[in-house]
């Protein structure tokens, strides 16, 4: 660890995983926004209404729920100020915590547009596209920060890596378009994607069960490398669960409490899906 990198090493642990949990939870409360119907609790912006910068009476809960995930921003713009400070002598760290605070107001600025088109479908999906990006930043300098010393995996499981980062992030982009075409559009009059959502149901399911097969696959080649078993035995847990969350959410008619957590989990796997691609390597 260089000189630069030795100091505040406990400021710089705290800015590293309040960056990386703070990007993966606004991604949570943006999908409890759109859960409760609040996603036009404040029906312009950057204002909440027309008249007042905050919410007010006349917006109800709705009006409560919106702008109290407003408000997280400002927790971002701090964790992300603070990243940069704390990693500003580090010069590898630079791209990635100022890309982190430059992925703020991207994001303010495309909420406000999906909030201009009364919550368009499309627009709302590269809301989370780019919460997803945000993700594997911050764990990209996390990773970089701890630099885990792991054993050299072989070139058959580097090939698998990237399979499972090209078919994981497929899965995650094709349940952003069901989510376009499910039931859970933020209020009442916000429209849909016009897709079949039970067919999109299962061209979600197919890159999501093959991603589930690589990493068994990875699995069997790293049975003898205790790091790398450790970190894909992790991934397989959480693809296991998210896949039964999603067999049920559509067994059971989408019900919002499963797509929460879907949404939360999948917010989860792009971190995992990430990290999995640092941790192999090869000579």
């Amino acid at each position: 660890m260089g000189k630069a990198l030795q100091e505040r090493p406990l400021l710089r642990k705290f800015a590293i995983w309040a960056s990386l949990i703070s990007n993966i939870l606004i991604v949570f409360t943006g999908a409890v926004v759109r859960l409760t119907g609040s996603g036009l609790g404040c029906p312009t912006w950057p204002k909440c209404t027309a008249d007042s910068l905050v919410t007010v009476q006349a917006q109800g809960i709705h009006g409560v729920i919106e702008f109290t995930n407003r408000l997280l921003t400002f927790v971002l713009v701090i964790v992300a100020v603070l990243t940069v400070w704390v990693f500003r002598k580090v010069r590898w760290a630079r791209v990635l915590t100022w890309a982190l605070l430059a992925g703020i107001p991207a994001q303010a600025v495309v909420g406000g547009v999906s909030v201009w088109t009364k919550l368009n479908p499309w627009i709302v999906g590269c809301h989370f596209v780019l919460s997803v990006a945000l993700i594997a930043t911050a764990t990209v300098l996390a990773w970089r920060f701890y630099a885990p010393k792991l054993d050299l995996a072989s070139k058959a499981s580097n090939v698998l890596a990237w399979l499972i980062v090209g078919f994981g992030l497929l899965a995650i982009l094709v349940g952003v378009i069901v989510t376009g075409a499910g039931p859970h559009a933020g209020d009442a009059q916000a429209p849909r994607n016009g897709l079949n959502l039970e067919v999109w149901q299962h061209y979600h399911s197919y890159p999501a069960y093959i991603t589930l097969g690589l990493v068994l696959s990875q699995l069997v080649l790293v049975r003898n490398n205790t790091g790398l078993l450790r970190g894909y035995s992790l991934l397989l847990a959480v693809l296991l669960v998210q896949a039964v969350i999603g067999v049920a959410q559509a067994r059971l008619g989408v019900p919002a409490l499963l797509v929460g957590v879907h949404v939360l989990l999948a917010a989860t796997l792009a971190s995992l899906l990430t990290a999995q691609r640092l941790a192999v390597k090869t000579r």
